[in-house]
């Protein structure tokens, strides 16, 4: 249907007719603002609404729309106007209108728009052509990397572990609220995506979720049989404000267009249409960047519940993915202050005594605990990376990693699981998706995760940190692990603590829990080596140093460049920040451990350890056999008269001499450093 020749036949019809835009505006129980938008072609009506137009104007579809009665007298509604103005979910229960019997239209147009949906289905989509060629090529399931949308995933045929049984658990639990905090590409957004697509009553679950597991069992009968609203706030951020008060209007925007069906429809009470348009109105002045508004928005997702229970005459689910990234942005951004109270507030209402709301099932980095979000709620479960619950939905088991590497023709190799193993989530133990996925494409074993998003944070909340977060910090790198109080039920911008601080690095994947003991203290590990070398710009901030710089001095040990090591270290001295109080040898040995994050995966480091007839400072062993092996002696003078080079000359001795390399095989280097303030000078040997 061309927009002029519906849109202008609407303006005519009502200047014939003698109406107002006002007058139609209040005959259809909407706004003159939205009735304005039907006739300028800015919006287009629904089937619902056509059928009140054609009401008021005494007229059949046909002649309103247009259409040719002749092309078909079996079709008493124009499928053309239907496909135009349906969004892509396809409302499939069924409408009253103004005039006949109810019931009987309700069963008509739940018939209706059941077919057209049967029909969108039946249709070959671009997704399904592309799968349709795969598969007559032979080419298999391929990765879809990154990919965040179940169902597009699904009419692609890209390869899917299975998580769909995640819904059970969850329409079985007897929460209601359900809190899962997991690392950044642990596959929460599809999880949540698959949920949408199984709950959501707009929609059609039954070729998507076909193999999968949830189609076995009983609950299969439960698919599409709830309203609900889905909101997801990973990309609600910004580095100021305005911005991100603009990505989070459009998120509610767009959920409330999916609806308008049903807030336009006459099946919600006035007072609540209203409500809506009166929200809508400020939703929009906050878009246009009248961000004063930006506190009546604090019930916008309540409403919608109420115009959805209203509409389908049953409580809603509620689906909000990555909840608190919003609070992570304003934290990193610095304007947290401004945005803290009206974000709390929306979800508070939305969760708490919310009389429209069945369940809800919520997705983060962190609980957000302090905020009055969820305080109250009975009925409430926090599923930790510490508890058992839901925790083999959310990245991949040894099983699950096997056989997709198999499918691909890999093999799950200890290689393998050194490089992407080790995190360990309640009672399970898991692979990152996105590092088994991506290796199982480019076939090499690199370090694909990134977490750029929480390492801001992190670099923040480390400025802050006390001396002994840096000392069990330094234990970490040195040797892997360490044993330390950890905080998960609260954030560190909400109760800045070293606990606190280690709650932020297990929640973000840094750093996974290896055993639990007595009285909050928590065994913790570096998960794998590709994790290991994400430390590498961590590290670098706790020093104070470039992490361009602190790469290459782990790169010149690695080539054998150890001139370039030396000048690269005396520039690094030279840069490092005050608090740095370079007094001993062991400050100087200190600031190297940290340097050595770089070469994780590579070396095993040893340091102050039994080693010969003594106690070296530091070993860097090769694990790999590709590269040499290090033993670095450290030295001190305050003495101006004191000669540097000769001083690190008697550091190897000191190395020879206790024989600090016993055992080891292949080729070493020894290195002496000697140090006075920022001044140093470096030597070598080869054995």
């Amino acid at each position: 249907m061309a927009k002029t020749e519906f849109h202008e036949r609407l303006a005519g019809y009502r200047a014939e007719r003698g109406l107002t835009q006002t007058q139609m505006a209040e005959k259809l129980g909407i706004s003159r603002s939205t009735y304005a938008n039907y006739e300028v072609g800015k919006r287009t009506p629904d089937l619902w609404m056509l059928i009140k137009i054609a009401d008021v104007f005494t007229c059949s579809l046909d002649e309103l729309v247009g259409r040719d009665t002749a092309i078909s007298n079996t079709e008493t509604v124009c499928p053309t106007v239907v496909r135009e103005t349906a969004s892509s979910y396809g409302p499939s229960i069924g409408r009253e209108p103004m005039s006949g019997n109810p019931s009987t239209m309700r069963e008509y147009m739940s018939g209706y728009y059941a077919e057209l949906q049967t029909e969108k289905l039946n249709r070959p989509n671009s997704l399904e052509r592309r799968r349709c060629r795969r598969e007559k090529k032979g080419l298999g399931k391929g990765l879809a990397i990154g990919e965040q949308d179940f169902r597009k995933l699904r009419e692609l045929g890209g390869y899917y572990v299975d998580k769909t049984m995640l819904v059970e658990q969850f329409l079985d639990s007897y929460e209601n609220v359900v809190l899962i905090t997991r690392p950044r590409r642990f596959g929460k957004t599809l999880n949540m995506s698959m949920m949408a697509e199984f709950l959501d009553c707009t929609k059609d679950a039954e070729k998507i979720f076909e193999g999968t597991a949830i189609a076995q069992t009983e609950t299969w009968e439960d698919r599409n049989q709830y309203p609900v609203v889905y909101l997801s706030f990973l990309n609600v951020k910004g580095d100021v404000e305005k911005g991100f008060w603009g990505w989070l209007v459009n998120v509610l925007l767009a959920e409330y267009e999916r609806y308008r069906f049903a807030w336009e429809s006459g099946q919600v009470s006035e007072a609540c249409r209203k409500s809506v348009e009166q929200l809508l109105e400020v939703l929009w002045e906050i878009k246009s960047g009248e961000i004063q508004k930006k506190y009546d928005i604090t019930g916008a997702i309540q409403l919608l519940c109420q115009v959805l229970e209203e509409y389908f005459e049953q409580k809603v689910f509620l689906l909000i993915d990555e909840y608190d990234t919003p609070f992570i942005a304003a934290n990193v951004g610095g304007y947290f202050e401004e945005i803290r109270g009206v974000l709390a507030q929306l979800l508070s209402s939305a969760l708490k005594g919310n009389p429209y709301l069945d369940k809800a099932f919520l997705t983060g980095i962190q609980r957000v605990a302090k905020e009055n979000i969820f305080s109250g709620l009975n009925n409430l479960l926090v599923s930790t990376v510490n508890d058992a619950e839901y925790a083999q939905f959310f990245g991949f088991t040894e099983e699950e990693t096997a056989e997709l590497l198999n499918y691909y023709h890999l093999e799950l190799t200890e290689e393998v699981r050194q490089m992407y193993d080790g995190y360990h989530i309640g009672d399970v133990d898991l692979y990152n998706p996105w590092s088994i996925c991506m290796y199982a494409l480019r076939k090499r074993l690199d370090p694909f995760w990134v977490n750029t998003s929480e390492n801001s944070m992190i670099c923040n909340a480390m400025d802050h940190c006390g001396e002994d977060f840096r000392e069990d910090y330094e234990q970490l790198i040195e040797m892997g692990t360490v044993t330390t109080k950890v905080e998960l039920e609260s954030s560190f911008y909400e109760e800045a603590s070293t606990a606190s601080l280690w709650g932020l690095l297990i929640n973000a994947g840094m750093v996974t829990v290896k055993e639990k003991t007595d009285r909050g203290m928590c065994k913790i590990r570096i998960p794998n080596h590709e994790v290991g070398r994400a430390f590498e710009d961590l590290t670098a901030h706790h020093l104070g140093v470039s992490g361009s710089k602190l790469s290459q001095l782990g790169d010149t040990l690695c080539l054998e460049k150890l001139d370039v090591f030396a000048d690269v270290y005396r520039r690094i001295l030279l840069e490092l920040p005050s608090y740095h109080d370079l007094k001993d040898e062991n400050s100087y040995h200190m600031m190297v451990l940290g340097m050595c994050s770089c070469l994780y995966g590579e070396y095993e480091i040893k340091s102050n350890r039994e080693s010969g007839k003594g106690r070296s400072d530091l070993i860097l062993k090769n694990m790999t056999g590709k590269y040499a092996h290090y033993i670095l002696e450290f030295k001190y003078t305050k003495e101006e008269s004191q000669n540097l080079t000769g001083l690190a000359e008697e550091a190897i001795r000191q190395v020879k001499e206790k024989r600090y390399d016993a055992g080891m095989k292949g080729k070493i280097f020894y290195i002496g450093l000697a140090h006075r303030g920022k001044e140093a000078e470096v030597v070598w040997e080869e054995v």
